[in-house]
């Protein structure tokens, strides 16, 4: 063994001196063809370059500890300036002229590519790197913290169903799961989620184990007039502050990782509900990623690529006659923060917290929900997408060798989406036109819908600059306008943050949409309003509502009857599920009648709740927001997440419906593993 040891050491030491030469006739291939870099020989390349690797070995960590919220600011671009500066003092040393600045940013991220290429096919592990930074923070861990107890990873996949996960597998697009299920070490686990099918109240329930009065992802509060919204950060902090009760599924020592709420994790980074909390959440989590000057500039070269591909799928969308949406304008680049930098930061903090040894970590991936939301759920760019969270299972496999415990992963996602053409290009008209036409006067406040996949790189965003370093205090100044409530905001999520402040109770109605669900309140009156009190006050409301092709079903209030569900050809009574005429329910599942009762006892449940039509033969419905694939409502496949769990846990009881059935599922398996929980007090 010790003679294989010896040879490993040689053969890596091979490979990495044939890097250093190969990124050496790089670069003097690049020296040779750019303007304003003078390398005099093969000799001074193999100098510099060499050089450069110490500079970014001595200098790049005490840079990047300054300047790391900056460097978070600009998705990198920073992380490229620094680079090209090294490489700048570099040539300078050597060569003894300094090279132009533009050209040195050229070289520096070509040479990031390059090294990107190149590792992988010298069977150089980029991970391996990447551990080395994040081992400092294992040596904290001491002998008698090492354990046998399995610690647990939850990869939440954002949005994606169960049955568009086994199509996946068919199709080969998740190649480290389906090894999982085909070698027997893993099971699927289906379970329906509640009504509201969306991250919002999944989250509260998975984490907190509770998400009671969440009608929607956000919803109008008569008694304070303003709209309440999951994913904006003072909102966030009031939802944990009604939920938490110190018994969330991470309370016992856990990790947050980019999630909408903390769980009662101690540690967390990038999670909305504990931004302000600096004792909980931190951007020195980031500190491995930004660490490695090479490791964050692929970051970018993916980036850069990811919009391209963007670009192209939008394209080709457009020229082929499918239905779709726009994807014009910032979004492209917005993706790439969402669906690359988002991504990679999460793994890097997972990667630091196994090679840590923290008992149990949950952390959320949005890539697949925000392409799905704009290309489709069965895509080609979406099931690309996917294919890429796949491939961080396997680096978060590696990186279990190295861990003070063993792990187990498990992978699950908080709701689905269905298909579905917007009810705005169905039928020419938003679900707010629809409400003011049938008014009896007055106006209605709409306000725009947030980006939820932009919440978790505000939140990022946020945790930096409130780092007490100059960077962080660069990075304050430098958010200062794009800043609500102390949490930075960015594109459509800015003006949407600010809507959410103003008291709407001086209009006539508040319509909010949560895909295919449809809110709306009338101010007017403090509480919640009967039928009758609604048609007294818009006679032609409640029937334009029901009439309409692409509205499924309301859900209104009767005096004396309690919550009836109206259809265009019958109505159904929660009460006793008495049906009159055709059960408008029919289509919508054999649980949402039950869904629906438990909204209706809702302190906030909204004066008329809207589902939209769906088309149990096509599997479609017509969302109320803007989007190809989405969630919120009833109708098919939104309301089926699933977990893939190790096959040795136990098996439920029963079929699982509902999110605190979920958590409670969790936590049992949890328990199983030996680690440490915390009990709800209620309980």
């Amino acid at each position: 063994s010790f003679a294989h040891g010896i040879g490993s050491t040689a053969w890596a030491a091979l490979r990495g001196l044939l890097l250093w030469l190969l990124i050496a006739i790089a670069f003097w291939g690049l020296a040779a063809v750019l303007p304003g870099i003078h390398v005099p020989s093969f000799g001074a390349v193999l100098l510099t370059t060499g050089l450069i690797a110490v500079l970014n070995a001595v200098l790049w960590p005490l840079l990047i500890r300054l300047l790391l919220p900056l460097t978070v600011l600009t998705f990198g671009l920073g992380s490229l300036v620094l680079n090209a500066a090294i490489i700048s003092l570099s040539i300078k040393l050597v060569d003894g002229d300094a090279p132009e600045f533009l050209s040195a940013i050229l070289v520096a991220f070509l040479l990031s590519v390059g090294l990107m290429l190149l590792a992988p096919a010298l069977s150089i592990d980029d991970d391996a790197r990447q551990l080395r930074l994040v081992r400092r923070r294992a040596r904290k861990v001491r002998d008698a913290d090492r354990t046998d107890v399995p610690g647990v990873i939850l990869f939440e996949i954002d949005g994606l169903a169960e049955p568009v996960l086994r199509r996946a597998l068919r199709a080969g697009h998740v190649p480290t799961m389906a090894r999982w299920l085909e070698q027997g070490t893993h099971r699927i686990v289906p379970w329906e989620c509640d009504l509201s099918s969306q991250t919002g109240a999944s989250q509260a329930g998975l984490l907190l184990g509770s998400n009671d009065d969440m009608p929607a992802f956000r919803w109008y509060e008569k008694e304070s007039g303003r709209t309440v919204v999951s994913n904006h950060g003072k909102d966030a902090v009031e939802l944990e502050r009604r939920h938490s009760d110190g018994g969330g599924l991470l309370a016992a020592g856990g990790a947050s990782r980019g999630n909408l709420f903390s769980g009662d994790a101690p540690h967390c980074s990038a999670t909305m509900s504990v931004l302000r909390d600096k004792q909980r959440s931190s951007a020195r989590e980031y500190f491995a990623y930004f660490a490695d000057p090479y490791g964050f500039t692929r970051t970018v070269a993916l980036y850069l690529w990811d919009v391209l591909l963007e670009l192209r799928a939008a394209r080709r969308q457009r020229r082929s006659g499918e239905e779709h949406i726009d994807r014009g304008g910032l979004y492209p680049w917005m993706r790439g923060m969402i669906t690359v930098v988002m991504r990679d930061l999460n793994v890097a903090t997972l990667l630091g917290d196994i090679v840590e040894g923290v008992p149990v970590v949950y952390s959320t991936f949005v890539g697949y929900d925000e392409v799905a939301h704009h290309s489709g759920i069965e895509q080609p760019d979406a099931f690309a997408v996917l294919k890429q969270h796949d491939a961080q299972l396997a680096r978060l496999e590696r990186a279990i060798e190295q861990a003070p415990r063993p792990y187990h992963l498990v992978v699950l996602s908080d709701h689905g989406q269905t298909q579905g053409r917007p009810f705005r290009q169905r039928y020419g008209v938003e679900l707010e036109e629809l409400v003011r036409g049938a008014l009896a006067g007055g106006d209605v406040y709409a306000p725009s819908a947030p980006d939820e996949g932009l919440s978790s790189v505000g939140g990022a965003l946020t945790d930096a600059r409130d780092e007490e370093t100059a960077g962080g205090r660069m990075l304050a100044r430098a958010t200062r306008n794009r800043t609500v409530d102390g949490e930075v905001v960015l594109g459509p999520n800015r003006e949407a943050a600010e809507e959410s402040d103003q008291d709407a109770s001086d209009h006539t109605a508040v319509v909010l949409a949560s895909g295919g669900l449809g809110l709306i309140s009338l101010p007017e009156r403090e509480h919640r309003l009967s039928i009758d009190e609604i048609e007294s006050m818009h006679p032609r409301l409640i029937d334009t509502l029901v009439s309409h092709p692409g509205i499924g079903f309301v859900m209104v209030r009767a005096d004396g009857d309690g919550a009836v569900v109206l259809g265009a050809n019958g109505s159904r009574r929660l009460r006793d599920d008495q049906v009159t005429g055709q059960d408008p329910l029919l289509e919508f599942g054999p649980n949402a009648a039950d869904h629906l009762r438990r909204t209706d006892s809702f302190p906030h449940c909204p004066d008329i709740l809207v589902n939209c039509v769906y088309d149990a033969d096509a599997n479609e419905v017509a969302p109320f927001e803007e989007f190809m694939g989405s969630h919120g409502g009833l109708g098919g496949w939104q309301s089926h997440p699933f977990a893939i769990v190790p096959a040795s846990w136990s098996e439920p009881e029963g079929p699982i419906v509902g999110v605190r059935a979920m958590h409670e599922t969790i936590k049992g398996w949890l328990a199983e593993t030996g680690l440490e929980l915390k009990p709800h007090r209620s309980a």
